[in-house]
């Protein structure tokens, strides 16, 4: 039987509901967009008319398979993060809200700074970067990332959003000591691995089956990277530069005693949007 646009949008809606889909409304609207080869806005103007059998086919199909585990992002093939659309693919997390708590704080922080570098270390899908540099003008910004694939989703994202004049994309391996070549950075921010490696067979499946675990894995404790990256990447940073870390829960005041070790000073902690310790920053304040 034919459906408008409209109602199989419902339709789906109320399936992932059943579900247990949390995200729902969203889901089923991204799902749509992405069966019938729309935008948002041509879904919403479209809504009346009918679909034809193969949209409603394709569209059902990316709900079951969703329903099986997949992200919504990976069937789609995109996200947005800090009102900037990137690609996506298996080979990148997808970025989450509380990854935008990192990015403001680095972005607020780099206002006053003017003509600065900042080097975005670990970087995936390159997003943290990318909305760094779409807000502030004044910026170049380096996206390190060592995984092949990865590097060319920043690649793609960098011309999708048109900031090929101020950021650049380059393989990099967070755990190695960082040549002179690259010089000096005003500030560095990651979203290293951070998850246990024995806690990942918990992760729920749509993290574990799907998401690269190159980009999850933070060894034993969680805190390889932290404390490779303070270590062999201070000097990276200009003297006052500022070094900003996403963390996991229960991380924030280990990292902050490793930054503390390793000549960090004025530390803070910041909550996310569920008001868990999630941002852990500071300055580059003494010669060790």
């Amino acid at each position: 039987m034919a459906t408008t646009y409209n109602n199989l949008y419902l339709d789906l809606r109320t399936e992932l509901r059943r579900a247990g889909d949390e995200e729902a409304t969203q889901s089923a609207r991204e799902l749509v967009c992405a069966a019938a080869a729309k935008t948002r806005e041509e879904l919403v103007r479209d809504g009346s008319l009918y679909a034809s059998p193969e949209v409603e086919k394709s569209a059902r199909e990316l709900v079951k398979r969703h329903l099986a585990g997949e992200p919504v992002a990976y069937l789609i093939g995109e996200w947005e993060f800090y009102g900037l659309p990137l690609d996506i693919s298996p080979a990148v997390l997808i970025p989450r809200p509380d990854t935008e708590v990192l990015a403001t704080k680095l972005i607020d922080a780099a206002r006053g700074a003017g003509a600065c570098r900042i080097l975005d270390l670990c970087a995936g899908s390159g997003c943290i970067g990318l909305a760094a540099a779409a807000n502030l003008p004044n910026a170049r910004v380096l996206l390190g990332e060592y995984d092949e694939e990865a590097l060319k989703i920043c690649r793609q994202n960098i011309r999708r959003n048109r900031l090929t004049a101020r950021v650049a994309s380059l393989k990099i391996d967070a755990r190695e000591k960082p040549a002179r070549t690259l010089g000096k950075f005003q500030f560095l921010v990651s979203n290293p691995p951070y998850i246990p490696s024995a806690d990942i067979d918990t992760l729920d499946a749509s993290v574990r089956e799907h998401e690269p675990r190159l980009a999850l894995d933070g060894g034993a404790d969680g805190l390889d990277f932290y404390r490779v990256i303070c270590e062999k990447w201070r000097d990276a940073l200009c003297e006052n530069g500022m070094l900003f870390f996403e963390v996991g829960i229960g991380q924030a005041d280990q990292v902050l005693r490793i930054m503390r070790s390793h000549g960090f000073g004025d530390i803070q902690i910041v909550k996310d949007l569920n008001n868990i310790p999630r941002v852990v920053y500071g300055t580059r304040v003494e010669t060790i």
